[in-house]
């Protein structure tokens, strides 16, 4: 697909501004390059207004168009089934309860707060938590909302990080970051902040820019999380990308979604977990896909994550090995979920299953 770009110059496809100025967001401009199926045609016509499309040229550029299937595809491009009263019918806008007094603010674990700074998206994915922040436009949170955030942030004692998400944070000014990272930077108890973001996958051209890295460094400790969901989303760029945030002292994690049609399959998920290391970017969590309106089609059982987890374990070494999650509705927090390898018990003997099917006794003794 790069060839379709071929003729833009070396200087504008690396320029972070061009690839959102040129996003792809009606059926006419994709068709430019995709020959799109039914369903996706439908899709973008019945999702227009709720769920709208964008997709960067960068992104666009890694699929197959002549794969119905490629994992990009079904990522950035709307079916009809977002829509599918029957089985959307199964899902929730907000399940996790996120929504509260201040806008944009969610306080569920003691020790840290999530800040949503913008409800704009380089590329709106169709697996999205948030998709219910889509229908409220493009905007990012005025000085008015994000110092409500900060006078709270300032009451609680207790608050050691702050998460700043999105949509996508990094897509404010460099003006704004400066003014909520330093404005946190204040506050004594706030020893750490990590910055959700899916740039380095879907737009990596915004970390070719000094200026956002010398931002970034001059407030640390900052920590990246990132969202790389399928081996092609491992690029040349996006390895770029996460280097120079390492070489600023920037650590890179990342958080995979279980996604069906897209990564269910153990090959695929150890090949990514592979590239990941290779790029220096540590796996930190497989979530199973959350029941979330308009994304319940991207679910798997999670009989399937755990034959995963389960593939893994022997294949790739322990750093490689992100944790199995479930995010709780209510609002009741993220629990793990693990396959279970101590088969049995008596006394100070215990017999477990290796990753690679026997069983083995091993005794403790406690004196």
């Amino acid at each position: 697909m790069r060839s379709f770009f071929a003729h833009i110059p070396k200087e504008l496809w690396r320029s972070y501004q061009w690839q959102i100025q040129s996003r792809i967001k009606t059926k006419e401009e994709l068709k430019r390059f995709i020959n799109l199926r039914k369903e996706e045609e439908e899709g973008i016509d019945k999702t227009a207004g709720k769920y709208p499309m964008a997709i960067t040229p960068y992104y666009l550029s890694l699929i197959d168009p002549k794969d119905p299937k490629d994992p990009i595809r079904l990522q950035a491009i709307p079916r009809a089934v977002e829509v599918d009263e029957e089985i959307q019918a199964h899902g929730e806008e907000d399940p996790f309860r996120e929504e509260g007094e201040i806008p944009g603010l969610t306080h569920r674990y003691p020790d840290r707060v999530l800040f949503t700074l913008t409800s704009f998206c380089a590329v709106y994915c169709r697996h999205c938590m948030r998709k219910r922040i889509f229908q409220e436009g493009e905007r990012a949170r005025t000085k008015e909302e994000i110092d409500q955030f900060l006078d709270y942030l300032r009451g609680r004692e207790e608050v050691r990080e702050v998460i700043l998400s999105g949509g996508e944070p990094l897509s404010v000014s460099k003006e704004k970051l400066q003014y909520i990272l330093s404005k946190i930077r204040e506050i004594p108890h706030v020893e750490i902040i990590r910055i959700a973001t899916r740039l380095p996958v879907l737009a990596p051209q915004r970390f070719f820019d000094e200026d956002l890295l010398d931002l970034l460094e001059k407030h640390s400790p900052i920590w990246i999380n990132t969202h790389f969901n399928h081996p092609k989303e491992i690029t040349q760029e996006s390895a770029e990308a996460i280097e120079k945030l390492l070489r600023r002292g920037i650590p890179v994690n990342n958080q995979t979604v279980l996604l069906k049609g897209i990564n269910d399959n153990p090959e695929t998920m150890l090949e990514l977990m592979r590239g990941l290391l290779r790029i220096k970017v540590r796996p930190v969590y497989l979530f199973h896909c959350d029941p979330i309106k308009g994304a319940i089609h991207f679910r798997t059982n999670i009989e399937k994550g755990i034959q995963i987890m389960e593939y893994l374990r022997g294949r790739i070494g322990g750093m490689g090995i992100p944790i199995y999650a479930l995010d709780l509705p209510g609002g009741k927090g993220k629990v793990p979920i693990s396959s279970n390898y101590l088969i049995h018990q008596e006394g100070s003997k215990y017999i477990f299953r290796s990753p690679f099917g026997d069983k083995v006794e091993y005794y403790v003794e406690v004196f």
